[in-house]
């Protein structure tokens, strides 16, 4: 065995026994409040988590990550030169993910930026998933059943705190592909003893008639088609509000912090909806989430769960870190996982962080006005920067459209860049209202197309509404 061989050994072995020290295996919660005792750690415990993960973290990435080990050099840095969040932050540069594209290209198909390999993938893989972002190369990850256990525990703090409770029981309405958030979702509800009906592989109207028939508590979906659906029964002659259906666990999407969308899906469905927020990367599993009272102040927020990753918020130009309270950019820090643990990947969405104390009894950070645009999706219309967002929020504020739109940007023969935005609406008269409102949040004029209702593509995974044919260059 070489001495490289032996140093990435040790170094997972004292990595995964970390892991283990703060690992609870439960299969019921803690009291009627709280999954884990961990959700109302005080904020000095949490930092003390934080850092002695860190410590076993850096070596553990630098003997079995070439990507990280790379980086390290490149940097002058050894391990043992970061081992606490202050030093980390100090020292280590985000990571971005052009620089995980590029390493997937320059070593296809996995990288070398996770430290799942081919001995740990044959003794104990789980499942392979990809990054579900807007742009580039999706970025491919191997996970452990070791990693599984994690993911469990962790989604079950978030559904838990979202109000799931035993008695109710799940009806998952997604394809399963190779993304993140079902996936968790499912696992997490067995390791709960929650009751799952399988709702894959069936159209809306059969899903409708699984509610009506089977009476599930709880649906999982994205927030897009958690609106189709509410539609479809509304057609079928049935009212949503008056189902079974008192939960929706929604992924994929933001929504909270997007004006009027949530309101549409509680007004539709008469139920409490449950954010999961994460990303493939370095939060595969719940990082942000609802508590009791993420409605009950002046903005919505989401707790971020701090005892397995570090979140932070960076300026968007610099890359630096901002004061608390300052809109920046999600940075997360996975400590939480044998085959990828990441420092300070750039998940890229735009928050407010705040270490003031919930009313729930929960300390850990939370993302003040949830999570709206993120980074990758801005749009640069002739010098003007947006969000499809602020789009999102001007259709929302006009009765009666239709719960998708989309966002085609063109270039026009004399060389002048335009964007239509198509609604769905009864009365064609709304175009020039939607106008109004896109350009008084956006400053930008546009196109407005309405459509009839049920014009527009749905779908039940992520929701594609920008669609940039503009000349490059």
């Amino acid at each position: 065995m070489t001495d490289l061989t032996n140093r990435a050994e040790q170094t997972r072995t004292k990595w995964k026994e970390v892991l283990d020290n703060f690992h609870e295996e439960r299969s019921e919660p803690t009291s009627d409040l709280y999954w884990s005792e961990k959700d109302t750690w005080s904020r000095s415990r949490i930092r003390e988590v934080q850092d002695t993960k860190l410590k076993a973290l850096t070596p553990f990435l630098y003997e079995n990550s070439a990507f990280y080990r790379r980086r390290f050099d490149k940097l002058g840095l050894a391990p043992t030169d970061i081992k606490t969040v202050d030093e980390l932050i100090s020292k280590w540069p985000v990571v971005t993910k052009q620089e995980m594209m590029d390493d997937a290209i320059a070593h296809p198909p996995y990288g070398t930026y996770t430290t799942c390999g081919e001995d740990e993938w044959n003794d104990r893989g789980w499942m392979l998933f990809s990054s579900s972002g807007s742009t580039g190369v999706p970025r491919v990850f191997r996970y452990t059943h070791y990693d599984r256990k994690y993911w469990e525990q962790a989604n079950a703090r978030a559904l838990y705190s979202g109000g799931l409770r035993k008695g109710d029981s799940a009806l998952p309405m997604v394809g399963f592909g190779p993304h993140v958030f079902a996936w968790g979702v499912q696992y997490t509800l067995a390791a709960m003893g929650l009751p799952v009906i399988p709702g894959g592989g069936i159209d809306s109207k059969a899903r409708a008639s699984f509610i009506e028939r089977f009476k599930p508590t709880v649906l999982v979906c994205t927030p897009s088609y958690a609106m189709y659906l509410a539609r479809v029964m509304q057609e079928m002659g049935d009212d949503p509000a008056k189902t079974s259906v008192r939960w929706l666990v929604t992924g994929g999407e933001p929504f909270s912090g997007v004006e009027g969308t949530l309101e549409r899906m509680q007004d539709l469905w008469g139920a409490n909806i449950i954010e999961f927020y994460g990303c493939t990367e370095a939060s595969p599993h719940c990082g942000g989430y609802s508590c009791p009272e993420y409605q009950t102040g002046d903005e919505n927020f989401i707790h971020l769960m701090e005892d397995i990753q570090i979140w932070e918020t960076v300026d968007d130009n610099t890359m630096l870190p901002v004061r608390e309270g300052e809109r920046g950019l999600t940075v997360c820090t996975n400590l939480n996982s044998e085959s990828s643990a990441q420092l300070r990947f750039l998940v890229g969405d735009y928050t407010r962080l705040s270490t003031e104390p919930c009313g729930c009894g929960r300390n850990h950070i939370k993302g003040m006005g949830c999570i709206t645009g993120r980074s990758d999706d801005l749009i640069n219309l002739r010098g003007i920067k947006f969000f499809p967002v602020q789009i999102e929020e001007a259709v929302r504020s006009v009765a009666g459209t239709g719960d998708e739109f989309q966002i085609n940007l063109q270039t026009l023969p004399s060389g002048l860049d335009v964007m239509k935005v198509q609604v769905e609406h009864l009365d064609a008269q709304v175009a020039d209202v939607i106008a109004n409102e896109i350009r008084s949040r956006c400053e930008v004029r546009c196109e407005v197309e309405v459509l009839a209702p049920n014009t527009l593509p749905k779908t039940e995974m992520k929701a594609k509404r920008v669609f940039d044919e503009r000349k490059k260059g």
